[in-house]
């Protein structure tokens, strides 16, 4: 098995992504498929799930061979810290043989220029874990879904913790209110749906759901992945926070909502 990245811009969204999945999970299972890699599991708390799926085609160098494990464990932080050291001129190369306890990753200046952009190669031991697949439905119909500035949620998200770590999410046909409350006083956030990129909404329907603030936080926490970002909210569904990479490829996660007699 064999991946390579090498422009930056995508670069800068897979080290982002390891940095999401570690604030979830200390561990993660990547499953490598013929056309794609696939990545699901939950946090400790079992409050948030994660649904990735990056296709072949994203990657500068896919190889995928069926005589190599289809699937390895690795540990987030050592990922997010191996990735990071990532110069602009690297090219990262991901891979390994068979069935092996370690995953070889190279950071390697391919070019003429970025001197001082030394090469570094890296062998991480790889992490025992059972990991059960859960089947998601494709065809869920949400009650409200809307689309939003990235950074611009990151910053009302990090605003809003400072006055309580439960955010409540109001939605109706003319607006968004978003709000947290605590000891520190409150805060609310009013959002007309013009200044929305995308909106909608079941007719007549007024939605009122609050959430772990701390979680959503940690899904927004980088700008990095996608200039925008997909939620989707519903009183019989986890809040979907969904980031696209192309036409294809995905970043999401799902979010239980807090129920009302919860501290």
């Amino acid at each position: 098995m064999k991946l390579s990245i090498t422009e930056k811009s995508k670069k800068d969204i897979f080290i982002s992504l390891f940095q999401l999945l570690k604030n979830c999970s200390n561990v993660i299972t990547i499953i490598f498929n013929t056309d794609h890699i696939y990545v699901q599991g939950m946090d400790k708390a079992h409050v948030c799930l994660f649904d990735i799926k990056i296709f072949s085609s994203w990657f500068d160098i896919y190889e995928y061979s069926s005589t190599d494990k289809d699937h390895i464990c690795v540990d987030t932080n050592i990922f997010h810290n191996v990735f990071s050291m990532n110069q602009e001129q690297h090219t990262i190369f991901i891979y390994y043989e068979g069935d092996p306890d370690t995953i070889c990753i190279d950071l390697l200046n391919k070019t003429t220029e970025g001197k001082g952009d030394f090469n570094k190669h890296f062998k991480i031991p790889l992490v025992e874990l059972e990991n059960n697949l859960m089947t998601i439905p494709g065809d869920t119909e949400y009650d409200a879904e809307f689309s939003i500035n990235s950074k611009k949620i990151q910053e009302i998200c990090s605003q809003l913790l400072i006055f309580g770590d439960i955010m409540q999410v109001k939605c109706s046909e003319e607006k968004i209110d978003l709000s947290s409350t605590g000891v520190n006083g409150e805060m609310m956030v009013n959002i007309p749906i013009d200044d929305l990129l995308e909106y909608s909404i079941s007719e007549g329907e007024i939605i009122d759901i609050s959430y772990s603030l701390n979680f959503i936080q940690k899904m927004c926490i980088t700008n990095k992945l996608a200039s925008e970002i997909e939620f989707s909210i519903s009183g019989n569904f986890p809040m979907r926070i969904k980031y696209k990479l192309d036409e294809n490829s995905y970043v999401t996660f799902y979010i239980a909502p807090k129920i009302c007699c919860e501290p």
